[in-house]
C-alpha cells in the first residue's frame, strides 16, 4: 500500500508547489512548461510505452493534439483554483471528476447504470454542491464567483481528460503512450509560448523557474508511476487502488491545507469532504460493468 500512499503524496504535493509559487515570485507558465521536459523523459525512461500503436493510418493523432492542449491548459487552471480557492477543495474537486468519468461511461461507452454507482454519483454530486461554496471569512480568496467558477473547471476539466484518454484507448492506443506523446507535444507547445512570451518581453527565462518546474514534473510523474506500480501489485484488486488513491489525496489534501496554509472550510465544505470519501468508496466497491 505505500504505492498508493506515494501517488497521493506526490499529487498533493504538486498542488503545494503550485501553492508556494506566487510566494516565491516564480513563474507557473514557465513551471508547466519545464514540468512537461521532465514528465516527457522520465516517461521515456521509466515506463517505456510502446509507440507501435502510433504508427497506423488509424493513429488518433487529431485527439492526441487536443489531449496536449488540454493537459497544459488544465494545469494552468489548477494553479489558479490552488492560489485561490485552496488545495482542500482543489483536490476533492480534482478527484470528484470520476463522477462526470461515470456519467460519460454511462452514457459513451455503454456501461450499465447499476444502483451502488448511480448511490455513488448522487452522494458525489451533492460533495460538489458543498465543496464549491466559499467558507466565510476566508480573506485567501478571490471573490466567490471566479473560485466557484476554477473549482468547476477543475472539476470538468479533470474528467474530459479522462473521457479523452478512453476514446484514445478504443482506437487503439494504450493510454501511457497517449501520455507519452501528449507530455511531449505540450512540452513543444508550451516552449514556444515561452519563446513568444520572452520576444514580447512578458517573462525572463531563469535557473529557479526551471529546477521548479523540473519539481513539479518529478512530482505529476511520481504521481501516474507509482498509480500504474500500485495496480500491478494489485492485479486483482483494481477499485481497491482506486479508492485509496482518490480517499488519499482527499485526506491528505484536507491535512496539508488546513494545518500547513491555514485554509479555511465552512461546515458544508467539511460535510462535502465526507461526503466525497463516501462516494468515492461506494463507486469503488460497485460491482464491475
Amino acid at each position: 500500500m505505500h504505492l498508493i500512499l506515494f501517488s497521493a503524496l506526490c499529487s498533493v504535493l504538486v498542488a503545494v508547489v503550485l501553492k508556494l509559487a506566487p510566494r516565491f515570485r516564480l513563474d507557473v507558465a514557465q513551471l508547466v512548461t519545464w514540468n512537461y521536459l521532465a514528465a516527457t523523459v522520465l516517461s521515456a525512461l521509466l515506463l517505456k510505452p510502446s509507440l507501435a500503436s502510433l504508427s497506423t493510418p488509424q493513429a488518433p493523432w487529431a485527439a492526441l493534439l487536443g489531449l496536449a492542449v488540454v493537459l497544459p491548459s488544465l494545469f494552468l487552471v489548477l494553479a489558479a483554483s490552488v492560489r485561490t480557492a485552496g488545495i482542500v477543495r482543489t483536490d476533492v474537486a480534482q478527484r470528484l471528476s470520476l463522477l462526470l468519468s461515470l456519467l460519460a461511461a454511462f452514457t459513451l461507452f455503454g456501461e450499465t447504470a447499476d444502483t451502488t454507482r448511480m448511490a455513488g454519483l448522487a452522494l458525489g454530486l451533492l460533495a460538489v454542491a458543498g465543496i464549491v461554496i466559499r467558507p466565510r471569512g476566508d480573506d485567501t480568496a478571490v471573490p466567490g464567483a471566479t473560485g466557484m467558477g476554477l473549482l468547476l473547471v477543475v472539476w470538468v476539466g479533470f474528467a474530459v481528460v479522462d473521457v479523452m484518454l478512453k476514446r484514445i484507448a478504443l482506437a487503439g492506443t494504450p493510454s501511457l503512450a497517449a501520455l507519452q506523446v501528449a507530455f511531449a507535444i505540450a512540452f513543444v507547445l508550451m516552449l514556444g509560448w515561452q519563446a513568444v512570451r520572452l520576444w514580447r518581453g512578458q517573462t525572463q527565462l531563469s535557473l529557479r523557474n526551471f529546477g521548479a518546474g523540473l519539481l513539479l514534473g518529478l512530482l505529476n510523474f511520481g504521481n501516474i508511476v507509482f498509480y500504474v506500480r500500485a495496480h500491478q501489485a494489485f492485479p486483482d484488486n483494481p477499485s481497491v487502488v482506486f479508492a485509496a488513491m482518490n480517499i488519499g489525496v482527499v485526506v491528505l489534501g484536507t491535512l496539508v491545507g488546513v494545518f500547513a496554509f491555514g485554509e479555511k472550510t465552512s461546515r458544508w465544505n467539511r460535510a462535502a469532504i465526507v461526503l466525497a470519501v463516501i462516494a468515492i468508496a461506494v463507486i469503488a466497491t460497485a460491482p464491475r460493468a
